[in-house]
């Protein structure tokens, strides 16, 4: 807009001072919209996780990262339909380090297998399949654990000595 100002106005500190607040507003303006839109979408949403998990009436807990919000989130708008092996899965994948194999043998077997040990938000994965399963059905979940036969001659002592003592099996215990 300044461009279009004669040479006199566009060097007068006055209309500098002017364009330069206008400025300052347009860009927080630009700032606040893209943060609204990324509101919009549940993996970049911050404070708009509050919104969503009012929606879908979750217990919204501030101490949560979230990561581990936008996991129920997305699990609770999966979790609708004829309940079947293959809704437990895409329910239970929702959650970070997901990745899960269901199976049935007189009751439902969940088993991890992308990461080592127990996830992070295991108690919310177990709320969210107690929610959609048949209440006659028990869940067993099952996980993976670095074994001997794993590291030995694969790993160094260093690495390991970084890997956390939750990854082993005896390692940490954990409740079920």
């Amino acid at each position: 807009m300044i461009d279009y100002l004669s040479l006199d106005m566009r060097k007068s500190n006055f209309y500098q001072e002017i364009f330069n607040a206008d400025i300052q507003q347009i860009e927080f303006f630009n700032a606040s919209i893209q943060d609204i839109k990324k509101q919009l979408l549940i993996d970049t949403a911050t404070w708009g996780l509050a919104i969503f998990e009012k929606e879908l009436n979750i217990k919204t807990d501030l101490n949560k990262p979230l990561s581990e919000r936008r996991s129920v989130i997305k699990s609770k708008l999966r979790g609708s339909g004829k309940v079947d092996h293959i809704l437990i899965k895409i329910v239970a994948d929702a959650y970070s380090n997901g990745d899960v194999v269901v199976s049935f043998n007189g009751h439902i077997v969940v088993k991890f297998t992308s990461l080592y040990g127990i996830p992070p938000n295991l108690d919310d994965v177990k709320a969210a399949l107690e929610d959609i399963k048949p209440a006659h059905l028990a869940i067993d979940y099952e996980f993976r654990y670095l074994l001997i036969r794993d590291i030995h001659n694969v790993l160094t002592l260093q690495q390991m000595e970084q890997t956390q003592l939750n990854k082993f099996a005896g390692g940490e215990a954990v409740e079920q």
